[in-house]
């Protein structure tokens, strides 16, 4: 496919008119199915347009931010293609993180309008009342006993304006939408997408590698407001007229072989973490009551024991895959028919892969380099943050921070991360931000965060802990300090205490050695 011609950038183009047009003979057909109700393609395209309608009449201008703050249900696409829809950016945001984790995102992004479930209405009025916002609207999804000032009913904000018949005419390579991103001090990026980026990844992922048709139910585990989910469940499915199940609530085996069961998905998009959950599962299913014929993993490495197993038990391989906010979605990945569990698979056609020294020279096989990736689905920039963008966005090539190893066939093997951040269940976590916490206890003196590779060979954050002379505290009590401090996904499963943590002659801690240590033991 030409990735350089198809999308002019003299040529406007707006993803969410784009989805409207292409299923624009789907009108009956099932898009969306959440546990309250169904909305067809038809539905979607008016609820759309009328968002896009909501937003303008409520003062929002082009490119100004809309924040989306909800759980996984069918309100959530039509908050985010609305926006889109109008010319209005999205800033789609994580919904476990804490009061000061908005108050920050909500100042760096300045939205005016805020779209939130119901049951986060708490924390993000918290948030707001804490600080001088510049908030006018808030439009709140799901039954509310009480709305607060500036607040309205979602479906009332819809009712309340006519379809938006014509599209803002952005243009491909115009600020679209924006997710947040951690940094390696725990401080949110925003990271800026535009309306071509949707596009791509649908053509190159969606459509070149899982081979989605209309025929197809998707399900993601991943939530919308992930990079990876906003793909699985929103722009892959729609961009061919699939239909989407949303749940809404966390995606334990229970929740997610409930849906299995009774909607019948055929591809299901998970994290390795999940994945080994299932399988351990007394109450997994059999082959013969679900209808599975493909499954994605991303987020984290997928150990090769669990892909065979969950292919032996289903028949349905398990295509694992790495992709980042920054791409947006997959752009290396195992591909069907052709998968290599224990590697990463080979490059996703329309994007180039190279793995370089710290010189800057190409690796040779065998070899551990850092991976660089280039393709048309690359953030325009971090909002606010010149130095990281820089950085990370260095001409046509993005560099990861993730190394890699190339294989003799061609596959790409996961070696670690070149810097000291997590990846815990698929989503980033700071060492520093949880060591940061942890010194916040009167018992700490002082701690270091790795990674821990659990019986299923899965990440997990563990923490060594120093404690203060005299001092007494156990595992349960730091870890639940920890959960109220900060966002509660982001507390330490492991907490091992010793006398002492190893340190340069400068004093700086070498982690290097205790990730010797854990390996050992």
């Amino acid at each position: 496919m030409d990735t350089e011609n198809t999308l002019a950038p003299d040529i406007p183009f707006n993803f969410a008119a784009h989805l409207i047009s292409v299923n624009i003979g789907r009108l009956d057909k099932l898009a969306y199915r959440d546990d309250q109700k169904d909305l067809s393609y038809g539905d979607l395209a008016d609820a759309t347009k009328r968002m896009a309608a909501g937003l303008v009449s409520s003062g929002m201008r082009r490119e100004e931010r809309v924040l989306i703050l909800m759980h996984d249900n069918s309100d959530w696409p039509v908050a985010f293609l609305g926006a889109l829809y109008a010319g209005v950016v999205p800033v789609a945001v994580n919904t476990l993180l804490t009061a000061s984790d908005y108050q920050f995102i909500l100042k760096d992004c300045r939205a005016k309008v805020i779209i939130v479930s119901e049951p986060l209405l708490s924390v993000l009025t918290t948030a707001i009342d804490n600080e001088n916002l510049d908030v006018t609207t808030i439009v709140v999804s799901g039954s509310a006993d009480f709305l607060p000032d500036k607040a309205v009913e979602f479906d009332a904000f819809l009712m309340n304006s006519d379809p938006m018949e014509s599209a803002a005419e952005t243009h491909p390579d115009e600020p679209g939408f924006w997710l947040y991103s951690s940094g390696s001090t725990g401080q949110p990026k925003g990271t800026v997408h535009s309306h071509a980026n949707l596009y791509w990844t649908a053509e190159l992922y969606g459509k070149g590698v899982l081979r989605l048709t209309e025929s197809d139910i998707c399900f993601s585990a991943a939530k919308l407001f992930f990079a990876y989910g906003l793909g699985n469940a929103l722009s892959f499915p729609l961009s061919v007229g699939a239909s989407v199940v949303l749940m809404p609530e966390r995606p334990t085996p229970g929740a997610v072989f409930t849906r299995w069961m009774k909607d019948q998905p055929t591809v299901f998009f998970g994290a390795p973490t999940g994945y080994a959950g299932m399988l351990a599962s007394a109450d997994l299913p059999s082959k013969n009551d679900v209808s599975l014929r493909l499954a994605s993993s991303a987020g984290e490495p997928l150990p090769a024991g669990i892909g065979r197993k969950f292919t032996e038990t289903f028949g349905a391989e398990v295509i694992d895959g790495i992709g980042s906010t920054e791409m947006l979605h997959i752009y290396l990945s195992n591909q069907p028919g052709n998968v290599h569990y224990g590697t990463t698979g080979v490059p996703v056609p329309g994007y180039e892969i190279e793995l370089r020294n710290e010189d800057g020279s190409q690796t040779e096989d065998g070899e551990i380099g850092e991976l660089y990736v280039k393709g048309p689905s690359a953030a325009l920039m971090y909002w606010n943050n010149r130095e990281k963008t820089r950085s990370t966005f260095q001409g046509d090539w993005m560099k990861s921070g993730d190394k890699y190893i190339r294989n003799s066939n061609g596959t790409y093997t996961y070696s670690g991360r070149t810097d000291d951040m997590l990846k815990v269940s698929g989503v980033y976590v700071s060492p520093f931000e949880v060591e940061s916490t942890l010194v916040q206890h009167s018992a700490v003196l002082e701690t270091a965060v790795i990674g821990h590779i659990d019986a299923d060979g899965l990440t997990k954050t563990k923490a060594f802990v120093v404690l203060k002379e005299g001092a007494s505290a156990d595992a349960k009590e730091l870890k639940d300090f920890v959960k109220d401090k900060i966002a509660p996904y982001k507390y330490p499963r492991f907490i091992e205490f010793v006398d002492a943590l190893p340190k340069t002659a400068t004093g700086k801690i070498q982690r290097f050695k205790l990730r010797e240590q854990d390996r050992s033991t």
